[in-house]
């Protein structure tokens, strides 16, 4: 199953109609074919109330690419980096409490990009990747042409002492080394798939 943030709201991708009528509340979608897929996603960009859209096929990997399809698709990676004192580094943007990430550029490998945008972006060097945690997917627009965003995560170790220094040209404006008992804090003021990943991560 596929899982992919609109803002606030998600569309599942998944290949077993049945037991996620029976298992969840939302709007329901067996796929056909992409004209009809697109004029779904117009309609749930519409209907605000409505939180959840699920999309059904028993190939999620077709699925998938005809979703993808409907976008123009952008990859990306970061860290989710803690130091030696177990505390976890969090970016500020825009208002919004994030990890820091950013696009895949040229030939690089995803890891490459996660280590050099968080180095970019936080001002710190000295950082080691240890395991790959699940990707995320959201969407946006930019000049009114729909994005769809996947990023590749890493767990990342940071031995060093250098202090974060926030890089203002991508309005990055506060950076924290969170302990535990900021988690709380931080989670009511990020985003949905951070959540996820602070989940997965066994961080809250």
């Amino acid at each position: 199953m596929y899982k992919v943030f609109f803002n606030e709201r998600i569309v599942f991708l998944t290949p077993d109609f049945l037991k996620s009528f029976e298992e969840n509340q939302g709007l329901f979608y067996k796929y056909r074919d992409k004209a009809e897929l697109k004029e779904l996603l117009l309609v749930f960009l519409a209907l605000k109330k409505i939180s959840q859209l699920f999309v059904c096929h028993p190939d999620i990997e077709i699925l998938m690419n005809e979703f993808r399809s409907c976008f123009r698709y952008v990859e990306a990676a970061g860290g989710l980096v803690r130091n030696e004192k177990n505390e976890v580094l969090f970016i500020n943007r825009f208002d919004k409490w994030d990890l820091p990430k950013g696009k895949v550029d040229g030939d690089e490998k995803a890891e490459e990009t996660a280590i050099r945008e968080v180095e970019e972006e936080c001002g710190i060097q000295g950082l080691t990747i240890e395991s790959e945690l699940t990707p995320t997917y959201h969407t946006y627009f930019e000049r009114a042409i729909p994005h769809l965003k996947k990023t590749r995560w890493f767990r990342m170790l940071y031995s060093g002492n250098e202090k974060p220094k926030p890089q203002t040209e991508e309005f990055i404006t506060h950076i924290v080394w969170a302990r535990d008992k900021d988690m709380k804090l931080i989670m009511k003021n990020t985003y949905p798939s951070t959540i996820d990943l602070m989940n997965e991560a066994g961080i809250i």
